[in-house]
């Protein structure tokens, strides 16, 4: 009889997996790694100290609560040592992608023995939406379920090297990939797309995230902090961020709004939004990680979709 282990992207995920009623234990990883420095050894002790200081110091996590919310998860998992079929459930977007990435590698390290399945969703009807786990109904879940994709030792190797690109101090790399299509993950190609879409553009030292909120306040004209939020999570694409993320990118950005009730951009924010000056005179904090590499250290060109190194 093989023993079962889930793994989760997220709290409110892991109650409803528990109330479906799956054997198995339950496990949730309770990380963001998409955002701020990552190393390649993943629950190393450099690994979760960078982490925390990154967090710390970007979204006050206290020490006491890392500890048990992110690293009592982890040590949960690192004691489930019996279980030979573990199954992974993340979603489309970035957020979940890079955070399967680090767990598979982990995964690979620590469970050799251990057969590894993914449950992912995203395209599950002929529209264009993208659901999330927590948007489709139980009979889908379970419908995915039953259709997980058992992950092959290449697919598990693949999903480790790209996780090492991703750690890697230079994104170049990462851009060159193209054999995404080989292997069993259906979406992350578009996630690294997204992931390098976040160096900041040729045209005005913005990447696509931040110029996209400048564009929706000048377009939407929201009247509050709150409609403006609404608006700018509904036009995310697959970055899959909460208000954490668009809270933190709006205080990057504050020399370039003015008001957030109703929302005003300065006259700065506007020109460097009609590509008549740059952000880069604005930039405070140039210690700023996309995964292993400074985020001001490359350019990303929207026209070429291709990356230079500064």
């Amino acid at each position: 009889m093989s023993s079962l282990l889930h793994i989760t992207n997220g709290d409110v995920f892991t109650e409803r997996l528990q109330k479906l009623n799956l054997s198995g234990d339950v496990i949730t990883w309770r990380e963001m790694l998409c955002e701020g420095q990552t190393l390649p050894t993943v629950g190393t002790e450099t690994f979760w100290k960078a982490r925390f200081e990154f967090l710390h110091k970007n979204y006050k996590v206290s020490k006491s609560w890392f500890i048990e919310k992110t690293l009592k998860e982890y040590r949960s998992l690192c004691n489930h040592k019996q279980q030979d079929h573990i199954v992974l459930w993340f979603e489309y977007d970035l957020f979940c992608q890079v955070n399967m990435l680090a767990v598979i590698s982990w995964l690979l390290t620590h469970r050799k023995y251990a057969q590894i399945s993914l449950v992912c969703s995203g395209k599950e009807d002929d529209t264009d939406k993208m659901y999330s786990l927590n948007e489709l109904t139980d009979e889908q879940l379970l419908d995915l379920y039953k259709n997980k994709k058992v992950l092959t030792q290449d697919d598990a190797e693949y999903a480790d090297y790209v996780w090492q690109l991703y750690c890697s101090n230079n994104p170049i790399r990462l851009e060159n990939l193209t054999d995404f299509n080989d292997y069993q993950f259906d979406y992350l190609g578009n996630a690294v797309k997204s992931h390098l879409k976040r160096f900041p553009s040729i045209n005005n030292g913005l990447n696509e995230m931040e110029n996209t909120i400048l564009q929706l306040a000048l377009d939407k004209k929201p009247k509050s902090k709150t409609e403006y939020m609404d608006i700018l999570l509904k036009n995310q694409g697959n970055l899959g961020f909460s208000n954490t993320q668009y809270d933190r990118a709006l205080t990057r950005l504050k020399p370039l709004i003015t008001s957030l009730n109703p929302v005003r951009l300065s006259k700065k924010g506007k020109e460097i939004l009609e590509g008549k000056t740059s952000y880069y005179s604005c930039i405070q904090d140039n210690d700023v990680y996309l995964g292993g590499a400074l985020k001001y250290n490359f350019l990303y060109n929207t026209t070429t979709n291709r990356i230079l190194k500064l």
